[in-house]
């Protein structure tokens, strides 16, 4: 998953602000309860029914019919969580009108907890739950709808038989409107006739491959041997060259994924993308062949979809497949916490950067400039360990700490990177640690340790130990190694501390307004009363246009601590004045550079970081 409010990644780089604050194919499950007395339901079938009229209402009916042989009681669970994002949802809160008939006929059930109904059998036969769902949450692992489009997320909407093997095959059916489309990763059935119908070979496919249903913009392109498919909300949102843009770069960076680890894992991959305005930012959510991305429109056309399109894609090796072992298999009533997100999240965004370099979407200068971000706004946060910050990502510590893994994973990605391809004379990198364990962790049908990782990092490295390293960087909470890693690869590291004006906003650009996405809590910003979706117009007399405005401003008022400032927005389309009161904070600038003058071995060792070349 990535969520994109403040500065990371490529953010850091093409958003302009005043110094911003910030198949699956798992193993079957084991039970999660114990198994209740009766016999188990057999042919299960769902159906899903959105159309012009449950679009009034914000709903989606949900049917699920199965087969029982006896008279005994069964129960039905509906998950709590939604895998790849690290929280509970409980989105049992969105049931209404749940009943159970038997031909034609009512029949007893109750709840045994929150999210667990208990049905009763009239025998032997067929069994018919009903109810709706509300879908009325703009969240990628929701549900949402409007009057001809709905995202449904299969752990909304899909009830497991508890202590059942989940590896039991299901359908799908589809109710719509006439002329409306469906996209789903489920394989689909050939002779469904007039209503869509998919098939999954498992609950875990069946709840990890999402819909859009409705009226989108819908189109494909073969890339490296596989389908892909591009739906995107609403129709017309995103068309011309802006969509031909993301095909081109996925053209360019989607075979640099497979490299890395050896195979492409599916046959068809989706694409569902969702522009809103109400969104301050961007976030994604990956999936086993999909990943469904919501984004403030100005995203469009940016380098920063790109980013994200490719953090979600890697995902498809990197935790869909190759996973942690504290995830596997994946348990849908309980949180399943896990110290190596760092792997999971983090490693995956370093290679969401190098495969944009390798694809030639973005040049090693970007890339560079990507890696300062993301080392000043680890710089910017409390000191974590990074085992510490993947644990804790289920309670959303308010410390600034929440993501931290995301950019501290991907900036020990490459420093391993550097630490191993000088270990080993450039004959390998972190890709030869990647694809040995996917080969010998998700290709064995297990998820992988942190006592694999270490090992396969040892290996890549000749034999290297990494033991003080984890222990400093991973386990502990020292400052990351830059100046005496850089030099490994061709690049220095230089720190100074400045004192800079902040409001604590950030913001999102583009050729003709700067909007505010997100406000740091106690800031001047905030205390001035500016707000997420507020269009930045002056900032004192400092006029908020393209992406240098920040540099102007800070330039301007960098001796005006304590000063009290106009601030000029529009909000809902009228323009309001704000009174800010400029504040000096220290800030600790870093910066990473490529180093003229590095050595032979240095320079190769950057370029098979950089082209991918050098490891086996």
């Amino acid at each position: 998953m990535m969520k994109m409010t403040g500065p990371a990644g490529l953010l850091s780089v093409f958003l302009a602000a005043a110094h911003p604050a910030v198949g699956q194919q798992a193993a079957p499950v084991a039970p999660s309860r114990p198994a209740p007395p009766g016999a188990g339901p057999a042919n299960i079938r769902y159906a899903l029914t959105f159309d012009s009229s449950t679009a009034m209402s914000r709903t989606v009916k949900v049917g699920m019919r199965f087969d029982v042989t006896g008279a005994g009681p069964l129960s039905l669970s509906l998950p709590a969580w939604t895998p790849g994002s690290y929280e509970i949802g409980n989105f049992v809160r969105r049931v209404e009108d749940f009943s159970v008939t038997m031909g034609g006929r009512d029949i007893g059930w109750e709840k045994t907890d929150f999210d667990t109904w208990r049905v009763r059998p009239a025998g032997s036969g067929t069994v018919q739950v009903s109810f709706t769902v509300l879908a009325d949450t703009l969240d990628n692992g929701m549900d949402w709808s409007r009057q001809d489009f709905a995202l449904v997320n299969g752990t909304n909407v899909f009830l497991y038989p508890e202590g059942s093997d989940l590896s039991f095959a299901s359908r799908v059916e589809i109710h719509t409107q006439p002329g409306w489309r469906v996209v789903t990763g489920l394989e689909p059935e050939s002779d469904a006739g007039t209503a869509p119908r998919y098939r999954a070979g498992n609950y875990h496919d069946l709840v990890d491959s999402p819909f859009f249903i409705g009226k989108f913009d819908l189109d494909s392109a073969r890339i490296d041997g596989a389908w892909h498919r591009l739906a995107s909300y609403p129709a017309g949102s995103f068309t011309g060259a802006d969509r031909q843009l993301l095909w081109t770069q996925m053209r360019g960076f989607v075979p640099e994924m497979s490299k890395v680890f050896g195979e492409v894992p599916f046959t068809t991959y989706s694409t569902l993308v969702i522009f809103d305005s109400a969104m301050g930012g961007g976030s994604a959510l990956e999936h086993r062949n999909s990943h469904v991305g919501i984004y403030n429109p100005n995203f469009i056309g940016t380098p920063v979809l790109a980013s994200i399109t490719a953090h979600e894609m890697i995902h498809a090796w990197n935790v869909k497949r190759l996973r942690p072992a504290d995830m596997m298999p994946y348990r849908y009533d309980r949180p399943q916490p896990t110290p190596l997100l760092w792997v999971s999240e983090g490693i995956t965004d370093y290679y969401a950067d190098l495969v944009l370099v390798r694809g030639r979407v973005i040049d090693s200068t970007t890339f560079l400039a990507v890696t300062e971000g993301k080392i000043q706004n680890v710089i910017d946060r409390p000191a974590i360990s990074l085992n510490d910050a993947s644990l804790t990502t289920w309670v959303h510590p308010l410390d600034g700490t929440e993501y931290i893994y995301y950019d501290k994973g991907s900036l020990v990605g490459l420093l391993l990177d550097m630490e191993i391809r000088s270990a080993s004379g450039n004959r390998h990198g972190l890709d030869d640690v990647m694809r040995t364990l996917y080969q010998t962790a998700y290709r064995r049908g297990r998820g992988f340790t942190t006592a694999d990782f270490w090992a396969a990092a040892s290996q890549a490295a000749g034999g290297k130990s990494f033991t003080d390293f984890a222990a400093r960087y991973v386990d502990g909470r020292d400052a990351l190694p830059w100046r005496t890693d850089a030099p490994l690869a061709g690049f220095r590291y230089q720190v100074d501390t400045v004192m800079v004006p902040r409001l604590g906003v950030n913001t999102l650009s583009d050729s003709s307004r700067v909007a505010v996405t997100a406000i740091t809590p106690g800031s001047a910003a905030a205390e001035a009363g500016l707000q997420a979706g507020d269009e930045l117009v002056r900032v004192g007399d400092v006029a908020v246009e393209g992406n240098d405005w920040g540099n102007v401003f800070r330039a301007r008022y960098g001796a005006a601590g304590g000063t009290v400032v106009p601030v000029v927005v529009r909000r809902a389309g009228e323009e309001r004045t704000l009174r800010v009161t400029i504040r000096l904070e220290p800030v600790i600038n870093s910066a990473l550079e490529f180093d003229p003058g590095a050595n032979r071995a240095a320079v190769q060792i950057r370029a098979g970081i950089l082209r991918g070349s050098g490891g086996s």
